[in-house]
């Protein structure tokens, strides 16, 4: 199925729409279709209202409850898709302000209790120094402090014991020089300290040896329910269960070839030294 990115995420009440006229058709009370998928009857009308967004083996399961035709079933099912697939694209964020993207990220570090990061090709927020994340918005016009503050601020939450963090970072994400040698150095510091946190595991993947994988994206991964996906112009944000099922899946396998705990350390001091000696 091919997406325009400007109908994702905007498909939800026509999704609740659709579903509740599809009840209604084949004259079943709510009440019904909750037994008939194992649902309660408040998700079912929370569904139907658009105050949650089914994922698509809940609207699998209503279509085939309601006995749609194959027709029908395809292009609901296709609505679905788009509705639990959301497009954020660079140039809006640049309207509203990075600051409220940040406002919504830390939103999301709220809610959520296991993160899983994986870096192809620069450092996240979550670990950067504050030269590194002027740097790495050092494109975008305007007064940048506040985006600043409050990327560090956000910080402060891979300090809540209740939550995980796992960092997975190729060896480019971690030596591509976007600072000046010994600002590197500092910033390869950071992350060896990072990696003692006692609720963090940082690791690093070296480019080095035989990995028979092909990243092509960083992603991170929101408990069991929600992956964001980064490209050159934009994120996608997933929220269907097969979606996040496949960049978990991606997630595990590349934690295989990462190095964690004091060999990861080594290998941090041994790059920062090479810093060093260039300054």
């Amino acid at each position: 199925m091919t997406f325009e990115p400007e109908k994702l995420g905007q498909s939800r009440s026509d999704l609740a729409e659709v579903l509740r006229d599809q009840r209604k058709r084949a004259g079943r009370t709510q009440t019904w279709l909750a037994r008939r998928c194992t649902m309660s009857q408040t998700k079912v009308s929370n569904i139907e209202s658009g105050k949650l967004t089914p994922s698509l083996v809940d609207v699998e399961l209503i279509l085939e409850a309601l006995g749609a035709d194959e027709a029908i079933s395809t292009e609901i099912l296709s609505l679905a898709r788009r509705a639990n697939t959301e497009w954020q694209d660079h140039w809006s964020s640049r309207r509203r302000g990075l600051d409220k993207k940040q406002n919504e990220l830390a939103r999301l570090e709220a809610v959520s209790k296991e993160f899983r990061f994986f870096l192809l090709s620069m450092i996240t927020g979550l670990l950067a120094t504050p030269d590194y994340v002027r740097a790495s918005i050092a494109d975008v016009p305007g007064d940048q402090s506040k985006t600043v503050t409050k990327k560090l601020e956000r910080q402060q939450v891979l300090h809540e014991s209740s939550k995980s963090f796992t960092f997975i970072l190729t060896e480019q994400a971690v030596r591509w020089p976007l600072l000046p040698p010994m600002a590197m150095s500092v910033q390869l510091d950071r992350l060896a300290s990072v990696s003692r946190i006692p609720n963090v595991r940082l690791g690093v993947i070296p480019l080095s040896g035989h990995i028979p994988e092909r990243p092509l994206n960083t992603f991170t991964v929101y408990d069991r329910r929600m992956a964001t996906v980064e490209t050159g112009t934009g994120a996608l944000i997933l929220r269907d269960h097969r979606d996040v099922a496949a960049y978990l899946n991606d997630f595990e396998t590349y934690e295989r070839y990462a190095i964690f705990g004091n060999d990861c350390r080594k290998l941090l001091e041994e790059w920062s030294m090479i810093f060093t000696r260039q300054r």
